[in-house]
């Protein structure tokens, strides 16, 4: 016989997987570190027919890898040498050995950087006191209740439009960038005139995400004349449409909390 009275058993500790933790430890560093100038001797120097470089920078107590992509284009250059002093600006981050994916991820999130798509200059401001929200996801997932839900509870005058869209498999990202489209110029397609967007999907792995990661997404989120918050996976989750977003969300119930003002405190 059960007894009713008897301390339930704790929960096991969440594991994370070794690919999850170094997700993680990426994310961390390139948020609260990113871009800095560093200094150091340069050793340990491959110039590579490709045109990338790869050395290390060491002082007394450490040393890291670094990597100069297209290295002959890139000012000061020419003062590269082993043994050499150098001060760099660079972005620092954490190469996870994720193969083709995490290399695809890197190589367009430097060329849209480049471009300028992830500034704070570009990034248009969310509306305090919106009317209209609109949602690109799928209308099956968890994620559009988890959105409509807290939507209800804060601001239960807001009216919620939805796109639905696959948000994974072959083409899925064709669907998403048209959606997007669509809703930014609502006129033009029959649409209700959004104040707000979101964009997103539930939790999954690098290879269910990646729709978001695709360049065409990119792109049409970069040029959406309307405020779109990227709700894409959980918090350690991050997409190119997170960088390219107006605003990101750790999780599709959090970009709801973003998008709209908590009734009660009003």
């Amino acid at each position: 016989m059960d007894d009713l009275f008897a301390k339930p058993k704790p929960a096991a500790p969440k594991a994370l997987s070794v690919t999850q933790l170094c997700r993680r430890i990426k994310n961390v560093v390139e948020i609260e570190v990113g871009e800095l100038w560093i200094e150091g001797e340069v050793s340990n120097l491959k110039k590579q027919a490709s045109g990338h470089w790869y050395f290390s920078l060491k002082d007394d107590g450490a040393q890291i890898q670094c990597a100069m992509f297209g290295a002959r284009k890139r000012s000061g250059h020419e003062a590269l040498e082993d043994g050499s002093l150098v001060r760099v600006f660079a972005e620092v981050s954490v190469y996870a050995g994720q193969g083709d994916l995490q290399a695809r991820f890197e190589a367009l999130k430097r060329k849209l950087h480049a471009e300028g798509l992830f500034d704070a200059e570009r990034k248009k401001p969310i509306p305090k006191f919106p009317r209209v929200v609109g949602i690109i996801t799928s209308d099956t997932g968890a994620a559009i209740r988890d959105i409509l839900n807290v939507l209800g509870r804060r601001a239960p005058w807001v009216q919620p439009v939805l796109f639905p869209v696959r948000v994974q498999g072959k083409g899925a990202e064709f669907e998403i960038a048209k959606a997007i489209e669509k809703m930014g110029n609502p006129e033009k397609f029959g649409y209700p005139r959004c104040d707000v967007m979101i964009v997103g999907r539930g939790g999954g792995s690098i290879e269910d995400l990646w729709n978001f990661n695709e360049e065409v997404v990119a792109r049409a989120i970069a040029a959406c004349p309307i405020p779109i918050i990227s709700a894409v996976g959980h918090e350690i989750d991050f997409t190119i449409s997170d960088f390219v977003a107006d605003l990101r969300a750790p999780t599709p119930s959090a970009a709801a909390e973003l998008a709209v003002p908590d009734g009660e405190e009003l």
